[in-house]
């Protein structure tokens, strides 16, 4: 039958530059360029098909100190490592917000990103191995790796001053071919104001793993598959202000055994409790177009042995696990 309307498709083309600054740590400099055309045939649903990006990664500056634990984590390293990135990317997104008669609306996105398997594929035209190892693009190592991120939402809204939000999202990073271990910028991470807000961000993971406490532990505590689970009970005080509870759940873990990070690889029978578990209130000021919020996170279950045993195993005091986090947007 005949549509009741028709959305426009575009074509974007994108160059970007990116420098990354752990302080007294490393520089991390990315740039790069992408052309995506995005199509949406009709209200509820999104395509984004990006069939080029190439990202170069230099790693400008290191300190002592990290050279120090990058002796001791060689996996880290080699992440962080000079490298291209030449990837093509797929997204589909699901949104019923603006469909009529929808009072609970859900939205779904799913992101596929395969890296290097082009540039493998003109090596084997030029007779090359395509399972060769150490291929190189303008005398660079390039990645290779196959990325998926799926993510769920749902808002039920009870009436105009009560909604319950939640969500759920699950990733998964192989690295393969030409590099066993994907690139830093690429891997995943937990915690911090948009997700498990009982944490700061990178404080948790992979697994079971817990460094040695230091102020560059953070940088080793990322991970190739990651879940996560959050509800958000959300409440009207007065006019635009809103107060919130919620509970947050999740980690990352490796995929692959690291020996440097005891403890990190994904099991099924160490998974559940692996999940760290958080719970919190915040408040937030909603202005339709845009929202002020702040958070107050707190631990209930740490992913890691803390040598306390039962399921709340938090120990320190309430103020030093206390997490804070001022933001602009609901975190989803």
């Amino acid at each position: 039958g005949k549509r009741e309307f028709d959305f426009p498709a575009t074509t974007t083309f994108r160059l970007y530059i990116d420098q990354l600054n752990r302080a007294r740590y490393y520089k991390l400099l990315s740039f790069g360029g992408n052309a995506t055309y995005d199509f949406q045939p009709t209200r509820t649903s999104r395509h984004s098909i990006t069939p080029f990006k190439l990202t170069f990664n230099v790693l400008q500056h290191q300190s002592e100190e990290f050279r120090e634990i990058a002796d001791a984590n060689p996996a880290l390293y080699i992440s962080l490592k000079d490298q291209f990135i030449p990837a093509m990317e797929y997204t589909y997104t699901y949104d019923n917000a603006s469909a009529r008669g929808i009072k609970n609306p859900i939205w779904w996105q799913s992101t596929v990103t395969s890296a290097g398997n082009l540039t493998s594929v003109i090596y084997r035209a030029f007779g090359q191995s395509f399972s060769k190892e150490d291929k190189r693009l303008l005398n660079v190592p390039f990645a290779q790796f196959v990325k998926l991120n799926t993510e769920f939402r749902h808002l039920w809204n009870m009436d105009k001053n009560n909604k319950i939000a939640s969500r759920v999202a699950l990733g998964a990073l192989f690295a393969y071919g030409n590099a066993t271990i994907a690139p830093y910028s690429e891997q995943f991470y937990v915690g911090g104001a948009n997700s498990i807000r009982a944490f700061t961000v990178r404080s948790i993971g992979p697994g079971g793993y817990h460094p040695a406490e230091s102020r560059y532990s953070y940088l080793d505590q990322t991970g190739t598959f990651r879940f996560e689970a959050n509800v958000e009970y959300r409440f009207r005080i007065f006019k635009s202000i809103w107060g919130a509870t919620f509970l947050d759940a999740g980690n990352v873990w490796l995929m692959r055994k690291d020996e440097a990070r005891p403890n990190s690889q994904l099991e099924l029978k160490t998974f559940p409790k692996q999940i760290a578990l958080g719970t919190g209130v915040g408040i937030r000021y909603d202005m339709d177009i845009l929202v002020f919020r702040l958070d107050f996170g707190i631990p209930l279950h740490l992913p890691y042995d803390t040598e306390r045993s039962g399921y709340y195993n938090v120990t320190g005091s309430f103020m030093k696990n206390l997490g804070i986090h001022f933001a602009i947007g609901y975190p989803f």
